[in-house]
């Protein structure tokens, strides 16, 4: 059976991507290996430390700054994380520092919100009722 193991989030620097994603969303490093001028750098949850590995991928490529810039331009969230409490969780983060483009905002089977990641993303949080 296929299952996702990896999955990326396109970031402009590797070092503050992996101090935002662990200081502030609170993932653990799991991968860190040279790859040429950039790193395999990936961080997981820490309620899932063998589940899927986010990977802070480089948007080095041409079309990566441009898919971001859109996306951002758009208010379009790159990806979601699943919360138990987004208004908990968005107290929690605003406490950190965390900036959002979108409050806690109740879609009836789910809540979300969406913050800046600092590397060039929004992301949304969300609970799903």
């Amino acid at each position: 059976m296929i299952r996702i193991n990896v999955t990326s989030v396109y970031v402009d620097d590797q070092a503050k991507a992996l101090a935002f994603y662990t200081e502030k969303l609170g993932f653990t490093k799991k991968t860190d290996v040279a790859a040429g001028e950039y790193r395999w750098l990936t961080v997981v949850s820490p309620a899932a430390p063998d589940g899927v590995e986010l990977l802070l991928e480089p948007d080095a490529h041409p079309a990566a700054g441009v898919f971001k810039k859109a996306l951002v331009e758009d208010g379009i969230p790159f990806t979601q994380f699943a919360v138990d409490d987004v208004h908990a969780e968005v107290e929690r983060l605003k406490a950190l520092g965390v900036e959002f483009t979108q409050e806690a905002t109740d879609y009836g089977p789910a809540i979300t919100a969406v913050l800046d990641d600092t590397c060039g993303n929004l992301i949304q949080i969300a609970t799903i009722k």
